[in-house]
C-alpha cells in the first residue's frame, strides 16, 4: 500500500483531501480560472495560485444550469470549473481515467462516484465540472472559439491532467478519455479535434451520438428531422446567437458578459439551443462524421458501445405514452412515404404496448445504425471493442440510455447479478485503461470488432458475443 497522504501539490498550490481505508479522494480542486466577467465565453485560462493548503474535501460548484425534470440541481455560480480526484492506496504509478459527464446543459463531475472503479480497477479517476448550455456553446460573429468553449473547457481539465496527474499517482502518459451520451460524443470530438491530439492515449464511448441524426419527431414531439443531434455548423450558431442576443437586448458582447447568469437561464430554451458543439472552426475543423470516414482522428484504441434498449426512456422522459393511434402518425412524420414499411417491419402486435414499439425504432433507426458504423469507422484505422449493455433490469425502462453508468459508478448495492456484472465491467474498463485491452484472466473473452464484426454483450450471467446487426435490423434500415 502507498502511504496514506491527503496533502498533495499541484502546479496551483497545496490541496488536502479525505483518506479512506483504500484511497483518498480530493474535491473542487481548480482546474481553471473562473470563465466570469470579461471572461465568460473566452477559452479558459490558468486558475492561479492559492496560498497555503487548500481544502479539497468538498465538490466545487456546479456550472450553471437550471435542472430538469430528471435532475434537480440548479446553480448559478460561473466559478465552476472544479475537478476531483479519486486514487487508491497501493504502489506504483496508475493509469488515470477522465470522465465527461452527459446532458451538456445540467450535471457536474461529483455526482459520480469513483471509489468502486478508482479501487477495484487500480486506476487514478478525474471527474470534471464544464460550461453547459449557453454558456458552453453560445456563438457570435466575430466571438472567437463560438460554439465550442465546454469542449475548450474539457481540454483544458485533459492539459491539467497531463501535468498533475502524477501529484495523485497517477500516470501522465496513459490516460484515458471517457463519457456517457453527450460526453461520448465530447470524446468524439477529442478524437478528432487536432488541438486535443496528445492529450489522451485510449478512449471509451458510451451512447455517443457521434454519427446520430434524427428523424422528425424523435426527440421532443414536433422538432423536424435534424442532420446532426451533437453537431451545428458555427455560422449557425452565430446566427441563433445573434437573434438571442438582440430578444435580450444586447448589440454587442460586452452588454452580453454584463448580464446576470439569471437573466441567461431564464431565457425559454436557451440552455438546450446552444448544447450542439460548433464545427467548421480551430477546434473542430469539420463533422466528425466526416473525419472518421476520413480516419481524420488520433488513431488510440478504442472500446464503444451502446445500451439494447436505447431509447426507451428517452421516449418516456420527452414524450410519454405514445397511444395506438398515434404511432402511424409519427411514423410518417419521421418516414414519410417509407412509413408502411417501417410499421410492417415493427408492427404493433410485437410489442406491449406502441411506446415500447415507438421506442424500439428509434432505438434501431437512430442508435444502433449509428452506434455500428461509427465501430465499422473507427476499427478500420484502430483497435475498437465494441459492447452492448444488456441488462433488462438496470431500469424501468430496461437496458435505457445511459443505465449502464450505475455499474461502473456504483452509488448503492447491486443485487447479486447485477454487482457480479459491475465487477465485470470495472475489470473490463480497467484493464483497458492499462494497456488498451479490456481483456484479462477470469474474463470471458472480448474479441475485437474488427475480428466478424463481434459486439460483446453485457448482461447478467450472459456475456456473450451478440448478432448487433440482426437484433437491430441493421438490414431493414440500411437505406432509410
Amino acid at each position: 500500500m502507498r502511504p496514506r497522504q491527503d496533502t498533495v501539490r499541484v502546479e496551483s498550490g497545496e490541496v488536502r483531501g479525505i483518506v479512506r481505508a483504500d484511497h483518498t479522494v480530493f474535491q473542487g480542486i481548480p482546474y481553471a480560472a473562473p470563465p466570469k466577467g470579461d471572461l465568460r465565453w473566452q477559452a479558459p485560462r490558468k486558475a492561479e495560485d492559492w496560498g497555503g493548503i487548500r481544502d479539497a474535501t468538498t465538490p466545487g460548484n456546479p456550472c450553471p444550469q437550471i435542472g430538469s425534470s430528471y435532475s434537480d440541481t440548479k446553480a448559478t455560480d460561473e466559478d465552476c470549473l472544479f475537478l476531483n480526484v479519486t486514487t487508491p492506496s497501493t504502489e506504483g504509478l496508475k493509469p488515470v481515467m477522465v470522465w465527461v459527464h452527459g446532458d451538456g446543459a445540467i450535471g457536474a463531475g461529483h455526482h459520480f462516484d469513483a471509489t468502486a472503479l478508482a479501487t477495484k480497477g487500480d486506476v487514478v479517476v478525474v471527474t470534471f465540472n464544464y460550461r453547459l448550455g449557453v454558456f458552453g456553446g453560445f456563438g457570435l460573429p466575430g466571438l472567437d472559439g463560438s460554439g465550442t468553449f465546454g469542449l475548450q473547457d474539457q481540454r483544458a481539465a485533459l492539459e491539467w491532467v497531463r501535468r498533475n496527474a502524477r501529484s495523485f499517482g497517477g500516470d501522465p502518459e496513459n490516460v484515458t478519455l471517457f463519457g456517457v451520451s453527450y460526453g461520448a460524443s465530447s470524446t468524439a470530438a477529442h478524437l478528432v479535434s487536432p488541438k486535443s491530439r496528445g492529450l489522451f492515449d485510449k478512449a471509451i464511448m458510451h451512447s455517443g451520438f457521434a454519427l446520430v441524426d434524427l428523424p422528425a419527431e424523435a426527440w421532443y414531439p414536433g422538432l423536424g428531422a435534424l442532420p446532426w443531434l451533437a453537431w451545428r455548423d458555427t455560422a449557425e450558431i452565430e446566427g441563433i446567437g445573434q437573434t438571442v442576443a438582440a430578444e435580450l437586448g444586447c448589440a454587442d458582447i460586452a452588454c452580453l458578459r454584463a448580464l446576470p447568469v439569471e437573466k441567461l437561464l431564464d431565457h425559454p430554451q436557451v440552455m438546450n439551443i446552444f448544447q450542439p458543439f460548433g464545427y467548421g472552426n480551430a477546434d473542430l475543423p469539420q463533422v466528425p462524421a466526416d473525419a472518421l470516414a476520413g480516419g481524420e482522428f488520433a488513431k488510440v484504441p478504442v472500446l464503444a458501445g451502446n445500451t439494447r434498449d436505447e431509447h426507451r426512456g428517452i421516449v418516456e422522459i420527452f414524450r410519454g405514452p405514445v397511444a395506438a393511434e398515434d404511432y402511424p402518425v409519427l411514423l410518417a412524420a419521421a418516414f414519410g412515404d417509407r412509413a408502411a414499411e417501417v410499421e410492417q417491419e415493427y408492427p404493433l402486435s410485437a410489442f406491449p404496448d406502441p411506446t415500447e414499439a415507438w421506442a424500439a425504432v428509434l432505438t434501431d433507426r437512430v442508435w444502433a445504425r449509428a452506434t455500428f458504423r461509427q465501430h465499422e469507422l473507427l476499427s478500420a484505422h484502430t483497435p475498437t471493442f465494441a459492447f452492448e449493455f444488456a441488462d433488462p433490469a438496470a431500469s424501468e425502462q430496461g437496458a435505457s440510455h445511459s443505465s449502464d453508468i450505475g455499474y461502473l459508478f456504483p452509488e448503492e448495492e447491486l443485487t447479486g447479478g447485477q454487482r457480479e456484472l459491475s465487477d465485470l465491467m470495472i475489470r473490463y474498463w480497467a484493464n483497458f485503461a492499462h494497456d488498451g485491452d479490456p481483456n484479462g484472466e477470469g474474463l470471458p473473452r472480448w474479441p475485437a470488432f474488427a475480428d466478424g464484426r463481434h459486439v460483446q454483450s453485457l448482461a447478467p450471467g450472459a456475456i456473450t458475443g451478440v448478432d448487433y446487426r440482426a437484433e437491430h435490423r441493421l438490414d431493414f434500415w440500411a437505406d432509410k
